[in-house]
């Protein structure tokens, strides 16, 4: 496989305390990628530098053929990156629709004039983003409420709203910064259900996300940090049985784990 993001060596610090202590892993194309750690491990400052809403000290990160080191999020954005937020982001008082298109406003080729003169390109870009929105939200299983304001919408709703708006250019990659944080149980298998569908048409994800059993059922590659350091990756398997992860993450170790599973069968 190919890797459609690269991190290598990420560093940050603050007064002297190192939130990302020389990060290094790779996002496969076509892959779900899942970041964990314990609270404060650096997992949310990996991805703030990744995506550009923070500069790391120092570092490279690549997406594709393109090193996006140092450039802010509205130029990562367009090099192809989108992320999605732990404090769901949607406009209430807008339709799904509406939400989804503006989301593709800024990536279009049409200016403000265009759009004032109503010209062919506006015309044709406006087409194009209400198509993408359309096929999106059937995607995400909100087809029903396409013409709804998204205030109606539960919390999981929305969430799955935010991430069919980040995907409506097109991007290589999606960062999604706790999916299911907040999420009743029954929307969190849709939720799953969805970005499975999502990857199996060619989607590349890579989650930040503390419940384990999400990340366990649907990634295909898993790295671990703790103290702003990569503890460990791999599969979910092979992360299941580290010794490393059980003490630092999941609080046990590997005997304990084992009766933990012994138990469940």
């Amino acid at each position: 496989m190919t890797a459609m993001l690269e991190i290598r060596n990420l560093r940050k610090s603050y007064a002297g305390v190192h939130a990302v202590d020389g990060v290094s892993f790779d996002v496969e194309q076509g892959s779900i990628t899942g970041l964990i750690g314990p609270n404060g491990s650096g997992k949310s400052t990996t991805i703030d530098c990744i995506a550009g809403f923070q500069k790391a000290d120092s570092g490279r990160v690549v997406l594709g053929s393109s090193d996006i080191t140092g450039l802010a999020a509205h130029e990562i954005a367009r090099a192809g990156l989108m992320r999605t937020f732990q404090t769901v982001r949607v406009y209430d008082r807008l339709s799904l629709r509406d939400n989804l298109t503006i989301a593709a406003q800024q990536f279009d080729k049409a200016k403000w004039t265009d759009e004032l003169l109503r010209t062919a390109r506006y015309r044709e870009a406006a087409d194009a983003a209400e198509k993408r929105a359309r096929e999106l939200i059937d995607l995400v299983g909100l087809g029903r409420y396409f013409e709804a304001e998204a205030g109606i919408l539960s919390y999981g709703q929305k969430k799955l709203t935010a991430l069919a708006a980040a995907l409506m250019p097109r991007p290589k990659v999606v960062v999604l910064d706790e999916p299911v944080a907040g999420v009743n149980p029954t929307r969190i298998r849709e939720i799953e259900e969805v970005l499975q569908r999502l990857n199996a048409a060619g989607e590349t994800f890579l989650i930040v996300e503390h419940n384990v059993e999400f990340i366990t059922n649907l990634c295909h590659h898993v790295v671990v940090l703790d103290q702003g350091r990569k503890l460990a990756e791999g599969t979910s398997a092979e992360i299941h049985t580290d010794a490393r992860v059980l003490e630092a993450y999941l609080g046990m170790t590997p005997e304990m784990a084992e009766a933990e599973m012994r138990g469940a069968a």
